[in-house]
């Protein structure tokens, strides 16, 4: 009996990562249509009987305005061109300005953090996905490019109610294809980022102008991604 479970847990072990690391390799090459945030959310919608809704529409990053990412970098994660998927000195100054204010409010995850989580797990703030949080993060920097990651985000991360991705943000919300979005929209649609739920890019709030002013005066300063080989 000892026997036979120890080699289920095995069997259940070696299934976990071999699947787990064919699902990053496969990606590394093949667009990400679906995400299980977006059938998340439209069991929510149903739910509440709402209206279902899932704009979503894969482009590749030569067709994304060259200040997309440089929006989001600045407003999100402005050391991702040189970290290996976790920016400890975020996470820390998150800590401290928690601990000073209570409560959490502030978050240190990285674009690379937020990719593995939209493309890979469900929302939450458990231990468990945490921890597959990080063990999905450390695949993708290993496996994937920095431009890779880039542009998983770009397609997949949540823009506004049943908006996915800044082609679908685009034609929704500035009548527009991605790649056509200006420096002043890009910052704007990144401005939403820490809460597309709340924010709309579309009728932009007085603090929501006032954030998009504070991106596109650090995206000066952002790090450029590196060059590919």
């Amino acid at each position: 009996m000892i026997g036979f479970i120890k080699k289920t847990i095995s069997f259940i072990v070696v299934g976990f990562f071999a699947s787990t690391i064919l699902a990053v390799v496969a990606y590394r090459f093949i667009p990400v249509f679906f995400t299980p945030l977006m059938f998340i959310r439209v069991a929510q919608q149903i739910k509440s009987g709402s209206e279902i809704k899932m704009s979503h529409s894969w482009v590749p990053l030569s067709k994304i305005s060259p200040a997309m990412p440089v929006a989001v970098m600045a407003s999100e994660d402005a050391n991702f061109a040189s970290h290996h998927g976790f920016d400890y000195q975020a996470i820390i100054t998150a800590a401290e300005k928690n601990h000073k204010s209570g409560k959490k409010k502030y978050g240190g995850s990285t674009i690379s953090q937020q990719t593995a989580k939209n493309v890979f797990l469900w929302p939450g703030r458990s231990w468990l996905r945490k921890g597959l949080e990080m063990y999905f993060t450390v695949l993708i920097e290993m496996m994937w490019s920095k431009d890779r990651i880039i542009e998983v985000y770009l397609n997949s991360i949540e823009m506004g109610k049943g908006i996915y991705g800044v082609q679908a943000v685009a034609e929704e919300n500035f009548n527009c294809n991605a790649k056509d979005l200006s420096r002043e929209q890009c910052a704007l649609i990144a401005a939403t980022l820490p809460n597309p739920l709340k924010f709309d890019s579309k009728h932009p709030s007085h603090y929501m102008n006032k954030r998009k002013r504070w991106i596109l005066n650090n995206m000066r300063y952002v790090k450029k991604l590196p060059q590919k080989k």
